[in-house]
């Protein structure tokens, strides 16, 4: 079993939307369980031991929407194990649906809010961070609900790899300042964008989102950040 948060948390937003159709309620009763991912009674994760032994590497994708980002990247790299957070019942019921579609046996998922199971992840255990179109929390009364925090940096670039890359996408021009000034103040990681192109277009191996694509449908910029976990040596 796993253990008790190490501490409380309040998370904010919404958990659940409309009732879940029938197919979608049983894959939450069967297959979640499943792919549940909880901290061991040793407080210590090591994601590796969730995945069999063909995983190179991990993955952590922080709220995943609906799931299709995630499910097409563990589509495209079977040899990757995905872990995807997402609090909001909807999304998790997608991506389950999504699993099953596409037969995928390499995402585990964290149906509820990331920042216990964070503290607990050893340390250089995933290799690739994704965070796309998190809410901005417009209100500046609300910007500390922002997942990009100064304390949350400290916990990314822990759990970070040598090398490890960040990706993070945003519709929102608040938000986008606060990740610049935030990532490029912390000592441990490194934004190596060079040309325009570097930020306003997205990477072959980085599918549009039907948010995304609904940003752009009506006329919102959207902006694409790489940031680098700079050596822990």
């Amino acid at each position: 079993m796993g253990k008790a948060r190490p501490e409380a948390e309040h998370y904010y937003g919404r958990r659940r939307g409309r009732r879940l159709r029938l197919g979608q309620r049983r894959l939450m009763a069967d297959l979640l369980p499943r792919l549940a991912v909880s901290v061991p009674d040793s407080g210590l994760l090591k994601p590796e031991t969730l995945f069999g032994p063909h995983i190179n590497e991990i993955w952590l994708e922080i709220g995943f929407g609906s799931g299709e980002h995630l499910a097409w990247q563990a589509d495209q790299n079977p040899q990757v194990g995905f872990i995807g957070a997402e609090p909001y019942v909807d999304g998790v019921a997608r991506l389950l649906t999504r699993v099953v579609d596409l037969g995928l046996e390499n995402v585990r998922i964290v149906s509820d809010d990331i920042r216990p199971v964070l503290r607990t992840l050893a340390q250089g255990s995933i290799a690739r961070l994704f965070i796309l179109f998190p809410d901005p929390w417009h209100k500046t009364r609300h910007h500390r609900r922002r997942i990009v925090q100064p304390k949350t940096l400290d916990l990314f670039a822990h759990l970070l790899s040598d090398g490890a890359e960040i990706r993070f996408a945003t519709d929102d021009s608040s938000y986008l300042r606060w990740v610049l000034r935030l990532v490029l103040e912390h000592p441990k990681f490194t934004w190596n964008a060079r040309r325009p192109v570097d930020w306003s277009e997205r990477l072959p191996d980085w599918p549009v989102t039907r948010y995304e694509a609904k940003a752009q449908a009506l006329g919102r910029g959207v902006t694409y950040l790489r940031f680098h976990r700079i050596g822990h040596r």
